[in-house]
């Protein structure tokens, strides 16, 4: 199953590769790489295993060079009702290593379900303390990435909620290169709590090719959109499988030719300022809703790599 469900994703990597005049050496590639759900999402929940998933990342960011951000769930500073002290300094140690901080929200709730004032107000709860560590290494709070990338469900909503962002100093942190890593994530998170590690090691063997796979299709769908690669965002998570295999991922982009640059960078392509009207029940890439306001056919989706299916399985979930 393994073997198959590789060689699959190998051929469809090769399948989506746009072909240009020049190949691969005349194209610009670039991405903005950010993570979410900080400081840790983990089954496990004790200091050790959550500074373990820290150092782990930074480590890997430090010798990529790459200038990251993460997202910050402030809810999730807290344990029993309490500030933990030692979940703070893991934020402390990301923006001790020259990276930015991002608002995430408090709770992680869904603005397509949740009334507007209540999800600004869980907007403001969520800045409290990631907005004063910043403050104290100069540095602004600039960034809002909507949890599930769930936008709202009308262009009003959408909208107020936009301007109450601009009120308060935030920016939209859009995402072109969407994945299910997560899936992966607790499938991985499951094989450590189950002692397995031979299914440890075949689900990493599988997360590699799969990223590698998006990042094929979300080329060639920036290529058919705009004809030419746009400034990709990547969105992962602090997780056990991107502790353990980032590494990886930097190395598979590298080979792809990409160069790691800010979210601010991203974000000056002019494809960002393209017309969104989508306002449907799915968190989806920004190229998918760009393309969806264009109104194109649908066969402009297919063939999106698909996670395997015996990684849906050992993650105890049924579909994407």
């Amino acid at each position: 199953m393994l073997k198959k469900s590789l060689s699959i994703l190998i051929l469809l990597i090769a399948a989506w590769v746009p072909t240009t005049s020049g190949g691969s050496a005349s194209r610009r590639l670039e991405v903005a790489i950010t993570f979410d759900d900080l400081p840790v999402i983990l089954t496990l929940h004790d200091d050790k295993s959550w500074a373990e998933i820290t150092n782990k990342l930074l480590t890997t960011f430090k010798q990529s060079k790459a200038p990251i951000i993460g997202f910050v769930n402030e809810t999730k500073l807290y344990s029993n009702n309490e500030l933990d002290p030692a979940r703070v300094a893991l934020l402390k140690a990301w923006l001790d290593a020259g990276l930015e901080l991002g608002n995430h929200s408090y709770s992680h709730h869904s603005l397509n379900s949740t009334p507007l004032a209540d999800f600004e107000a869980d907007v403001l709860r969520g800045e409290k303390l990631t907005r004063g560590l910043m403050a104290q290494r100069q540095k602004q709070l600039r960034y809002f990435r909507h949890p599930f990338l769930h936008t709202g469900r009308s262009v009003e909503t959408r909208d107020q909620f936009v301007s109450f962002l601009h009120l308060h100093g935030y920016s939209v942190a859009p995402v072109t290169i969407d994945n299910s890593d997560w899936i992966f994530a607790r499938a991985y998170d499951n094989a450590r709590d189950a002692n397995d590690f031979a299914a440890m090691k075949q689900i990493a063997a599988a997360y590699v090719p799969y990223m590698e796979a998006k990042f094929a299709y979300y080329e060639n769908q920036s290529n058919k959109l705009f004809g030419r690669d746009i400034k990709q965002v990547l969105l992962v998570h602090a997780n056990a499988i991107n502790a353990d295999h980032f590494k990886d991922i930097i190395a598979m982009l590298q080979k792809r030719g990409y160069k790691f640059i800010t979210l601010q960078d991203a974000l000056t392509d002019k494809a960002y300022a393209s017309p969104d009207t989508f306002t449907g029940a799915g968190g989806i890439s920004w190229l998918d809703r760009w393309a969806l306001t264009r109104g194109v056919p649908k066969d402009f989706f297919q063939g999106e790599p698909r996670t395997p299916a015996f990684v849906l399985k050992l993650a105890e979930v049924q579909s994407e």
